[in-house]
């Protein structure tokens, strides 16, 4: 939904073809984050209501500095190596940015009814401070391509923010499943497991040898098994113990005739 929606904003902002997907969603140590974010970086911090909690919005300088090049009617390109924007280009995006952080916000209304509301910018993460450096974040990673152009922004989240929304989404999932009837699938799974291939095996005999008697076999050895001649073997449906089953020919080939199947609790 936010990617949706900030994608047709851009689209009509630039003027220019705009998609945006995620690429990953990760789980790190706020400190582990803080070193992986590009120096320098367009790093915007944001609070979350009344909760007293702030996230990061991270936005490459080539994405910003694309951006910009798209509303002042240049190319979407942007420029190859990162550099810190200026004070100029700040106050051009900011009003894109607080449209991203809107439609975020409008995402997350169907968990929690919270303002996303931007406080500062900052070029380096060891000056964002949003959460000790041990907390675990949850970081969610995007891919925005303009026209040809690929760029990434990162949203980051500490957990302890998450912790009432993850209650709820559990309690939604719950309440979710006991409203209505579960689909019956069981006969569609049954029906594509009846093609499904598998190994049988008949167990001749079974017989258990000292190291140092394996080491003295020689050809012409005869071993006893723990299966009498007229006893019944078993027969391995994989690598468990299926049925039992008397050896025979059939058709003039080898055969196993089954004669009693072991069945389950679940069967």
């Amino acid at each position: 939904m936010f990617a949706e929606s900030l994608s047709s904003h851009l689209v009509a902002r630039l003027q220019t073809s705009v998609t945006m997907s995620v690429v990953s969603v990760d789980q790190m140590f706020y400190s582990e984050y803080t070193l992986s974010t590009a120096k320098p970086s367009c790093l915007y911090v944001f609070g979350i209501g009344e909760m007293n909690a702030r996230a990061v919005m991270e936005m490459s300088p080539q994405l910003v500095l694309a951006i910009i090049s798209r509303m002042l009617g240049g190319t979407s390109s942007g420029e190859e190596r990162p550099r810190p924007i200026t004070k100029i280009e700040q106050n051009i995006i900011k009003g894109v940015v607080v449209r991203i952080l809107s439609d975020l916000e409008k995402a997350w209304t169907t968990i929690i009814d919270e303002k996303f509301v931007l406080e500062r910018f900052e070029t380096e993460g060891d000056f964002m401070q949003i959460a000790p450096t041990s907390e675990i974040v949850l970081v969610i990673s995007l891919e925005v391509a303009i026209a040809d152009h690929k760029y990434l922004m990162n949203l980051c989240f500490p957990t302890f923010v998450l912790e009432d929304v993850l209650a709820k989404l559990n309690t939604q999932n719950v309440g979710m499943a006991r409203s209505g009837e579960q689909p019956n699938w069981s006969p569609t799974i049954l029906k594509g497991l009846e093609s499904t291939t598998l190994t049988a095996t008949c167990l001749l005999g079974q017989s258990k040898l000292t190291l140092q008697q394996l080491m003295e076999l020689e050809p012409g050895d005869v071993l006893m098994t723990e299966t009498p001649i007229a006893g019944e073997l078993s027969v391995l449906i994989g690598e468990k113990k299926r049925a039992f089953g008397r050896p025979g020919i059939s058709n003039g080939k080898k055969s196993v005739k089954i004669t009693q199947v072991i069945e389950t609790e679940n069967e």
